[in-house]
């Protein structure tokens, strides 16, 4: 995948000319009449203008430096399909007292109605906020009187106390963009690191010095002003198997390195490796909580009271801390509080349960480590240098007879050494508390692996009566067993799923090692049900895909310009023997097949046969890599395609005399 990354110096050179922010309201002709086809002829809205402007000043009431952003924009509406985009919604974080404010939010549509501009201004009673969670805080409103080709405007500012990133800039988003500009004014005292992440090159930057941009204590301060441009955006569109959006997405993103003090001196936030282990190890919220070993010493006997070698105590404990404290569905890399209350309130975010089962580990001797990471949706880590808001995840590493196993203990369905797949994202930073800090690979430690095997028999009434019975490991058995505890008893997921199974009766069913994970996790279903599509004069009419068939294309792009990201490889088998009543031939059925990806990515398998008066049929669906790059897309699409084109076709049975 060809991705760009540029690392800015903030000295840029004068520029001699220079764009500016638009005037609200200012919809033209040219504005409605503009032709989706100059950019994508697909497109059911079009940004046609935005322009956003970022700056630190000083709040002279809270006696603090603040980022000021102001953003507005411009979009054409095509469809009832772009409608969703008068639906706007701006997150702002908080973190106890910081916390981010919205305000000066404008917003109307406009329609062209009778040979003139209808402006319907929103109610200042449309927009209100919705608390997602302690740290973030949603602000929603509707643009009204929505038609098919309305232009919608609007506008807001943001106050925030974070200088560590600016403000990124996203300019790329689920819709093309005719023109983005992002100008920034940096004072002279801050030096940013910048990034350009993603696919698309920008169009045009430019810079001038802005003189005396703002002023501290009486001491004017320059500011660096520029400008970021990009022209003819092609949207992102989000599919099936990737990891976040932002990793992806063209977008500038602001790393704050060095600040120089008035008084002289600097404070350097760009630290190196060494300073950022010291800083975690000592840290009371981590660090710290690593050493309590001590919280073990008393119930450590019984908690290894069966067990004969290091392995089988690192899976003792980690069941123990599994029981013990249940997750409360907040991520983190520091504890809450401390895991002395975690454990005693039996709850606690992700690392006060995993920093409690390094804890455990160390206690009974074992070579436990931490492991800062950042999940599948918060996007891949600056490995050029630490940047700790990188990093938004905590889990246990423990080193036995050379072998090392990564572990989550938020999940009590999950085996030891299967991490939940929101951990398997790019790398991780290993925390030891004697030795130097270094990477490591987060992947599946096992694929996702499925089979299911019947056994049936057809009746001469068109019914087939028999046992499916399904196998499922590693992370396939993880999801199923979640599936199975979101209700009051098996039984209950089973009457669900029945009554999901249009076509197909359970009648009796038993399923085996539900909580024992370390087991496959094992399904069998007595099974009725009438696949014969027509029965005439002996002639029998099937479609034998009857068991998790491939019904539709995951990848239906054509250039997706990021890697398609499964998590783990993955193996599923289909075996299917059905006992006939007599003598029967195949007349017509699907192609026997065998593709494969290149270079050993994976294979598709199918076969069909009568013998014996039985009709047996074995599908095997491979995939041997966890990630599949940009370049291997149109191969995955077509392997999907004729995948699906194959189970189109019926099998179609002769009988003989």
């Amino acid at each position: 995948m060809k991705k760009i990354l540029l690392l800015f110096i903030l000295s840029f050179s004068l520029a001699t000319s220079y764009a500016q922010n638009f005037n609200f309201g200012a919809i033209t002709l040219d504005d409605v009449e503009f032709d989706r086809n100059k950019i994508d002829s697909n497109a059911n809205a079009v940004v046609l203008k935005e322009f956003g402007t970022a700056s630190i000043q000083l709040n002279d009431s809270k006696g603090i430096t603040e980022l000021i952003f102001e953003y507005h924009v411009k979009i054409k509406i095509y469809n009832k399909e772009g409608y969703k985009q008068a639906n706007i919604i701006i997150p702002t974080y908080k973190d106890g007292t910081r916390e981010e404010l919205i305000s000066t939010i404008r917003a109307s549509t406009f329609n062209y109605e009778n040979g003139r501009f209808v402006e319907s201004v929103m109610d200042k009673k449309a927009i209100f906020t919705e608390n997602r969670s302690k740290y973030t805080v949603l602000t929603k409103f509707t643009l009204p009187n929505i038609k098919d080709g309305s232009i919608i405007e609007y506008s807001y500012r943001l106050e925030s106390p974070n200088l560590f990133n600016f403000k990124k800039w996203e300019f790329q988003s689920d819709i093309p963009k005719v023109y983005s500009e992002y100008l920034v004014y940096v004072p002279a005292m801050y030096n940013y690191n910048v990034s350009l992440r993603g696919f698309y090159k920008l169009s045009d930057t430019k810079s001038e010095v802005a003189k005396e941009c703002m002023r501290i204590s009486g001491t004017p301060i320059d500011c660096s002003k520029i400008w970021y441009i990009m022209k003819n955006i092609p949207a992102f569109i989000e599919e099936d198997y990737m990891t976040a959006a932002s990793n992806f997405k063209s977008a500038i993103y602001f790393e704050l390195s060095e600040q120089q003090m008035l008084s002289g001196g600097n404070q350097k936030y760009t630290k190196t490796w060494k300073d950022i282990d010291y800083e975690l190890t000592s840290e009371k919220s981590l660090g710290s909580q690593m050493k309590r070993k001590d919280l073990f010493k008393d119930v450590m006997p019984a908690i290894l009271k069966n067990s004969t070698d290091d392995l089988s105590k690192a899976k003792a404990i980690y069941e123990y801390i599994k029981k013990q404290i249940k997750w409360n569905n907040y991520y983190g890399k520091y504890s809450e509080d401390n895991i002395k209350k975690a454990l005693d309130m039996h709850s606690g975010n992700v690392a006060d349960v995993n920093l409690s089962l390094i804890s455990a580990l160390s206690a009974a001797n074992l070579d436990a480590e931490a492991v800062i990471l950042s999940t599948r949706d918060n996007g891949v880590v600056n490995k050029l240098y630490p940047v700790m808001s990188d990093f938004n995840y905590l889990i246990a590493k423990v080193n036995i007879n050379g072998t090392s196993y990564l572990l989550d203990a938020t999940e009590p369905l999950a085996p030891f050494g299967l991490l939940p797949l929101r951990c398997v994202n790019d790398q991780g930073r290993v925390i030891n508390l004697k030795k130097p800090s270094y990477w490591i690979d987060m992947v599946a430690g096992r694929k996702t692996s499925t089979s299911y095997i019947m056994q049936g028999k057809l009746g001469i009434d068109g019914k087939i009566k028999g046992t499916i019975i399904t196998h499922s490991t590693g992370y396939a058995a993880l999801t199923k067993r979640k599936e199975i505890k979101k209700y009051n008893s098996p039984d209950e997921y089973v009457e669900k799923l029945d009554d999901r199974l249009a076509k197909i009766k359970i009648l009796k069913q038993e399923i085996q090692n539900i909580d024992s994970v370390e087991n496959a996790l094992t399904e069998t279903y007595e099974v009725e049900f009438s696949p014969v599509a027509n029965a005439t004069e002996g002639d029998l009419y099937f479609n034998p895909f009857f068991i998790n068939p491939v019904t539709k294309n995951p990848f239906n792009l054509n250039v997706r310009t990021y890697p398609v990201d499964l998590g783990a490889a993955s193996d599923e088998r289909v075996t299917i023997n059905i006992a006939l009543p007599g003598k029967y031939t195949i007349n017509e059925k699907p192609k026997d097949l065998a593709i494969g990806l290149p270079n050993a990515g994976g294979k598709y398998v199918l076969k069909t046969l009568v013998e014996d008066d039985v009709f047996s049929f074995s599908q095997i669906l491979q995939f041997n890599k966890a990630i599949y790059e940009a370049e291997e897309y149109p191969y995955l699409k077509e392997f999907y395609s004729k995948i699906i084109q194959n189970e189109k076709a019926d099998v179609s049975l002769k009988q003989t005399k």
